[in-house]
Parts: structure tokens; C-alpha cells; sequence
């Protein structure tokens, strides 16, 4: 009888490591990976995530382009991402010193409210203009880290005596979010593979409140001093980028998206 207990004991861990292992995956992989045994083996590396995800993320991406003219892979990208309405909106240039639409991305995550970042553990997602570079070992799939805080926040949080305005914000796979932008897996690899590819390594992001290109910011008697500095100097940032051309789900540029993917979105012109 105590045989089968223990048998039995033994049976019901099993399947409870097994499942959390299935929900937790991708955060036990990361912590595996950064013990320094396991990570001078598997760390993995820009080259490595690219020859994973490369071919798919091209097959999905090429279209696109070829709908709206634009080579691929193009000269340039910048992304631009607008919180009320969760979406990420990807421009490029092609042969002209122009930014083109491209297509759309849902956030599917997105920490906090509209408004800027201002210390750590605030989850807020941040505000402003920032630079973006591939981040291959992340527990979120795949990930572009932008260079917050940048001169300008450390600047601001200088002043306003804040010590710590945060650190470690990406734009990432899967759908959860504190303080970062998540798009899901399939559309991580897509934006991943996308910076990587364009000719002009040096890619933007631009994060607004709203759509500062025809929308007044939102106002509160709690925003700090130099809130409305930063939002004119986005507005200013986003009149390079033409808006979206309308679209409906007719005129939807859609593909099979995995689970917690997102699907891009825009008219083909």
C-alpha cells in the first residue's frame, strides 16, 4: 500500500513539474541559459535567432513589401507606436529619402496608462524617442531593446530629483507586459528579422501617448513640468511619417498568425 502512495505521490509531482515547465518555458530556458555553465554552451546569439526565425519571418515580410513597392529588405525602418490604440506602425524607406507606410502590428501588452515613464517598478511604458537594437537573449522569445533611459530621461529624472527612472524596456514576443511593448511570438521574429535585415542599422522608435499627428494629448494635473516639451518634440518626430492609409477588414494584408501572435495590418495600395 505505502509502494503505491509513494508511486502515486511520485506520479502527481511529475505532472506538476511537467506543466509548469509547459506554462513556464521560455522563463526556465532564460534562467538555465544564464548560468554560466549552460551559457558558454547556449546563449543565444544574433546569427542563432536569425537562421532560426529568418526564412519564416522573410516568407511573411516579402509580401508585404511587394504589395506596397518597396525592395526588400529595405534601406530603412522606424517604427512608430501609439499607446490608446495599441498599435505598433512600421515605416521604411525605400530608394527615396521618404518614410512609407508598411503595415500595422497590435500590442497585445502594454503596462500602465498614457503618460511617460518615471522611475522604476512604475510600470509605465515609456514616452519619446529612442533607439532600438537587437536583443536575442530574452525570456519573451525575441526582443529590440530600446536605449531607455536615454540622454533626455536621465536629464529630466535628473531634475526632478528622481534617482532611478528605470531601465530594461523591449519590444518582445509573447503577450505580457511590465513596462515593455509585447506583439507575441510570430510578430517578434517578423520585427526582429526585420531590423536586422535593412540596409540602415540605426532604426527609431518613436512611443506617443496618441496620435500627436492629429490628436491633442491627454492632460492631467498630476503630468510633470516638461510633459508638454516632450510631447511637442514628438508631434515634431511623427510629422516625418505619413498616417496610415485607412483601412478595412476587407482590405486587410492578413497572415496565419501562432498562438499569441499578432497580425499585421494595412490596406495594399
Amino acid at each position: 500500500m505505502k509502494a503505491r502512495i509513494r508511486i502515486s505521490i511520485c506520479f502527481a509531482v511529475a505532472l506538476i513539474l511537467l506543466a509548469v515547465g509547459i506554462v513556464y518555458r521560455n522563463e526556465i530556458s532564460w534562467v538555465c541559459r544564464r548560468l554560466p555553465i549552460i551559457s558558454r554552451f547556449f546563449r543565444p546569439t544574433v546569427e542563432g535567432q536569425i537562421a532560426a526565425y529568418g526564412p519564416s519571418a522573410r516568407e511573411r515580410l516579402n509580401p508585404i513589401f511587394a504589395a506596397h513597392q518597396i525592395q526588400y529588405p529595405p534601406r530603412k525602418v522606424a517604427f512608430l507606436a501609439i499607446k490608446a490604440t495599441k498599435q505598433l506602425q512600421v515605416y521604411c524607406k525605400g530608394n527615396g529619402d521618404t518614410y512609407q507606410f508598411v503595415c500595422t502590428y497590435p500590442i497585445l501588452g502594454a503596462s500602465g496608462k498614457l503618460g511617460p515613464k518615471l522611475r522604476e517598478g512604475d510600470r509605465q511604458v515609456p514616452e519619446g524617442i529612442y533607439k532600438l537594437s537587437l536583443e536575442p537573449n530574452t525570456p519573451y522569445h525575441l526582443a529590440l531593446r530600446l536605449n531607455y533611459p536615454n540622454d533626455a530621461d536621465v536629464s529630466r529624472a535628473r531634475a526632478d530629483r528622481r534617482e532611478n527612472p528605470g531601465s530594461d524596456i523591449l519590444i518582445h514576443g509573447t503577450t505580457g507586459s511590465i513596462g515593455c511593448i509585447a506583439v507575441g511570438d510570430e510578430s517578434s521574429e517578423d520585427l526582429f528579422v526585420l531590423v536586422h535585415d535593412a540596409l540602415d542599422q540605426k532604426t527609431d522608435l518613436i512611443i506617443a501617448p496618441v496620435d500627436l499627428r492629429d490628436t491633442p494629448p491627454p492632460q492631467q494635473q498630476t503630468d510633470p513640468s516638461w510633459l508638454p516639451i516632450l510631447y511637442g518634440e514628438i508631434r515634431a518626430a511623427m510629422s516625418a511619417f505619413p498616417r496610415p492609409t485607412p483601412w478595412s477588414p476587407n482590405e486587410q494584408h492578413e497572415f496565419t498568425s501562432r498562438t499569441n501572435g499578432g497580425t499585421p495590418f494595412g490596406k495594399i495600395s
